[in-house]
């Protein structure tokens, strides 16, 4: 068994309060669960208003197939225009 763990930085330009974060990080985070049948959770820097860190987990049979999947995710939170990635670590256990 392998777990993949993928941690993103985001930069949410047009936040301008917590609660304009909170509708972005809360559609990101649904539209990837209901997508790659990943656990993801917002798990740093709740307070600031226009940064957020996620933390996203995989549970594979191989690490060929977490690693596949995880960059998949990142490459799908990439393309969403409402929040930058500034940083991107994965990890293989």
């Amino acid at each position: 068994m392998i777990v993949g763990v993928l941690e993103l930085d985001l930069f949410i330009s047009d936040a301008l309060s917590l609660k304009d974060k909170r509708a972005v990080v809360k559609s990101i985070i649904g539209r990837t669960q209901a997508r790659f049948n990943v656990s993801i959770a917002e798990v740093d820097r709740q307070d600031a208003h226009q940064v957020a860190t996620l933390g996203i987990a995989c549970v594979s049979e191989s690490a060929v197939q977490a690693n596949r999947v995880l960059n998949k995710v990142r490459d799908f939170v990439e393309r969403d225009p409402r929040a930058v990635v500034t940083r991107c670590e994965l990890e293989l256990i």
